[in-house]
């Protein structure tokens, strides 16, 4: 029975895309603790843009390498599966994630043995206090940053469709790149806004540092997104050969009808 679910080619592909959706989702989750700036790591000078007052340069976290590939995945499985396979993978990840942080915070509650707590890594004088450290994201960080990965998925699957009705199955650029700059809109400001201005757990953020940094994030999605449209017609041939004509144009049919 099992065989025969994973030989068939759509089953497979789905648990393919979807393993690749969740974990580049948790992983960007996980690693977006850290911050980077972007110019250095290029070998640039900070731009310093102007933005709503504030000076800004593009210090962004380490998750914002992931996300571009979370929506290509959006994008794909919403083209074959349709909204139903897209809503189940967006609330499966959502509950994994939160599943993962609970698991963090009782790790981080553990009481560390007295050998492991001071100077077992190289340089790094309490092993304990810096695990709490990267492992212990605050709550309102979490909660922001699922109900806006909640929101963006939700409007992105409804932008690709009206798109593709539209257009038919021409102009794949457009309905994928289209869904994903408005979605990563929402996303960018929705979980600044909510994380550091509505519900902040320290002291929040004025306005404008929220609307320059949201802004100056949108910047980088909207470069990658416009950056990353060969990959989805990449990843569309290789999907395409793979199934094969006939059974691709049947999946992308059913899932117009979700």
């Amino acid at each position: 029975m099992i065989h025969n679910i994973i030989k068939d080619k759509s089953t497979r592909l789905f648990i393919i895309l979807g393993g690749f959706f969740i974990a580049n989702a948790l992983l960007a989750e996980i690693i977006g603790v850290k911050l980077f700036s972007l110019e250095k790591t290029m070998g640039w000078d900070p731009a310093n843009l102007q933005l709503f007052g504030n000076s800004f340069s593009f210090n962004l976290t380490a998750g914002v390498v992931l996300w571009p590939v979370v929506f290509i995945m959006t994008d794909i499985i919403n083209e074959y599966y349709g909204p139903k396979g897209v809503r189940f993978l967006s609330f499966l990840t959502i509950v994994l994630i939160a599943y993962a942080f609970i698991m963090f915070s009782a790790a981080i509650g553990l009481v560390p043995a007295d050998f492991w707590a001071k100077d077992y890594f190289e340089g790094v004088p309490d092993s304990n206090k810096a695990f709490s450290g990267i492992f212990g994201q605050s709550q309102s960080i979490i909660i922001a940053s699922l109900i806006a990965f909640l929101v963006s998925q939700i409007l992105d699957v409804f932008i690709f469709h009206r798109i593709k009705r539209a257009t038919g199955e021409n102009k794949i650029w457009l309905r994928a790149t289209a869904s994903t700059l408005v979605s990563q809109l929402i996303d960018s400001f929705l979980v600044l806004f909510i994380a550091f201005y509505v519900f902040p757990q320290g002291k929040a953020w004025p306005l404008s540092q929220v609307l320059s940094t949201c802004a100056g994030n949108y910047m980088y999605k909207f470069i990658i997104a416009v950056a990353m449209t060969p990959v989805i017609y990449l990843v569309h041939g290789i999907i395409e050969r793979y199934l094969g004509r006939g059974l691709a144009a049947e999946m992308k049919r059913g899932a117009m009808g979700r």
